[in-house]
């Protein structure tokens, strides 16, 4: 029979499992599993900016995940799954003890946020990433350098730092701290003692700071000044990190029985979803990726040549072997795409909460962004054009990621006025969107580095022809869409291909296993002059956003 790879894929809200014959990249069969806790809205604040998740929604929605997608396979799969790979959301780290365990896990902390799983797009960390910068410009090395120059409160060492100094209680217990992406391969491979713990590249280069050239993780003295509290966590975490196409181990006994596998499994090294989901998209150099949904995460690779000594300033980082060993990866992305249009229709639904039945309040509230964006994509330019100052908005209702961190920036809307209709807001808003997309590119091509392929991936570039052809008016140039549904879970599964040894190399993989494109989105050149004079418009509200409305 052939040979099968398992691609888990956790993203914010689910788990996927995708099961791929490897040899011809087929979906033999997939599972998506909700997060039930996180799914009641537990552990989260999302008025202070508090995202935690329980470490028992990844262990269940992995168990069922991957039961069911065997469930729907062909008899005999099972035996002959010979790899398996993770990717996550990140940065997503959390506190471990000595043994390895994460803290949520121990009774006496099973309901404490803090020993959760900080996720990704928790903000509440934003006065130690600012302690951060501030001492990395004055440091005699900046460990910011690669990391785009701003440390942001999305990452590692601000989350820990800040979790430590708001809970005493969890401190004495709080050993070492792991991402997420290298917690799964331990746990199943039964590698968790913070020594043991393989850690990926992908996520110690782009979000704690680490370097080959100055020795790894920044200094002890660099962290003792972020916060005392950090004493000691340097020596207790890693020197080493590894790129995806290396084994962590083989799934133990315990881990094969529960998932339905055997303990031939080989489990590679974790990464960041985008990350994976670019090799799954078929990353190549001079392609831009683009992993669309809640947030946006942009991927980029290129040649040691190319790169030299260049630091692009702004960037999530920019780190040998993220992405392809052997080859820079760049990383960028929005801190809010997805969650913007889904900001907008929970203002929209607030006359629903009345409503008693169920099945009708869920069935209208279904149909507000595609109604949405019919009557947007109907709207023509022109009528923008009539007005010297047309609606316009910033994209930071989350903060911004890229270019240059500022999580403290807030979103703005102008140009209201009697007349302006929810189909105009929510155009202006995927707009705004497109033009924070275009901000990121320039930044790019700024700084010398090529780009002349733009790929989508993720459910908005499949399900939203609206956003897609209005970002391909805005940035002037074609956008390709990956076919693979699950791209990040495919990229994973491809991964999962290199380390059970069935390819030497993931380009090997990529050309053996990727499923090309399904539709191509061509920007309209009338549209794009418009949208040019407009994008200046957006930067001119941008400056005036972060100066005058930013809090200090």
């Amino acid at each position: 029979m052939s040979k099968y790879v398992i691609g888990l894929d956790y993203g914010t809200d689910s788990c996927r499992a995708v099961i791929v014959d490897a040899g011809s990249g087929k979906e033999i069969a997939s599972a998506v599993k909700y997060y039930p806790r996180w799914a009641e809205g537990k552990y989260c604040l999302p008025q202070a900016n508090q995202y935690r998740q329980h470490p028992l929604d990844y262990i269940e929605t992995m168990e069922s995940s991957v039961k069911e997608a065997l469930s729907k396979s062909p008899e005999g799969t099972a035996e002959n799954v010979v790899g398996m790979s993770f990717d996550t959301t990140g940065s997503t780290p959390v506190l471990i003890n000595e043994a390895g365990l994460p803290l949520s896990l121990m009774p006496e902390f099973s309901e404490n946020p803090n020993a959760m799983f900080v996720l990704w797009k928790d903000h509440t960390a934003l006065e130690e990433a600012a302690k951060i910068n501030q001492l990395a410009k004055e440091w005699a090395v900046d460990y910011t350098a690669y990391e785009g120059g701003i440390y942001s409160s999305e990452w590692v060492w601000a989350k820990i730092a800040h979790v430590l100094k708001e809970d005493p209680n969890i401190r004495n217990d709080a050993y070492s701290w792991v991402e997420h992406c290298d917690w799964m391969p331990a746990l199943v491979t039964g590698k968790t003692k913070p020594s043991e713990i393989v850690r990926g590249r992908c996520a110690a280069g782009h979000k704690a700071m680490w370097l080959k050239k100055w020795g790894g993780l920044p200094s002890e003295e660099f962290l003792v000044a972020v916060d005392p509290l950090l004493k000691g966590f340097r020596k207790r975490l890693f020197e080493n990190t590894y790129t995806s196409n290396v084994k962590v181990g083989y799934l133990t006994p315990e881990w094969a029985k529960r998932l339905g596998l055997t303990t031939n499994v080989a489990v590679g090294v974790g990464a960041f979803d985008c990350h994976m989901g670019a090799v799954g998209a078929e990353i190549a150099p001079k392609a831009f990726v683009r992993v669309i949904g809640t947030s946006t995460c942009d991927v980029m690779v290129a040649s040691y040549e190319v790169m030299e000594d260049k630091l692009i300033p702004g960037i999530c980082g920019q780190v040998d072997g993220s992405v392809i060993p052997g080859m820079i990866g760049l990383e960028a992305g929005q801190s809010g795409f997805g969650d913007v249009y889904a900001w907008f229709k929970r203002v929209l639904e607030y006359p629903l909460s009345f409503i008693k039945d169920e099945n009708l309040k869920q069935e209208i509230a279904s149909k507000i962004i595609p109604e949405l964006s019919k009557e947007a994509a109907a709207i023509p330019i022109e009528l923008d054009a009539l007005h010297a100052m047309p609606l316009l908005a910033t994209d930071w209702m989350n903060g911004r990621r890229t270019p240059d961190a500022n999580q403290l920036v807030k979103g703005t809307i102008t140009g209201l006025n009697l007349a302006s209709t929810a189909p105009l807001i929510f155009k202006t808003l995927v707009e705004a969107t497109a033009f924070g997309s275009k901000a990121i590119i320039d930044r790019f091509i700024e700084n010398g580095v090529e780009i002349d392929t733009i790929i989508g991936i993720g459910g908005i570039s499949l399900k939203s022809p609206f956003v897609m052809q209005t970002l391909a008016d805005v940035l002037g140039m074609p956008i390709k869409v990956a076919k693979v549904e699950q791209a990040c879970a495919f990229g994973a599964a491809m991964f999962a291909a290199v380390v059970a040894g069935l390819y030497p190399t993931i380009q090997d993989a990529q050309k053996a296993m990727g499923q090309g494109f399904a539709f191509e989105y061509f920007p309209n050149e009338e549209n794009h002059k418009f949208y040019w004079e407009m994008y200046k418009k957006y930067q001119i509200l941008g400056k005036f956003t972060e100066t005058f409305i930013t809090p200090n």
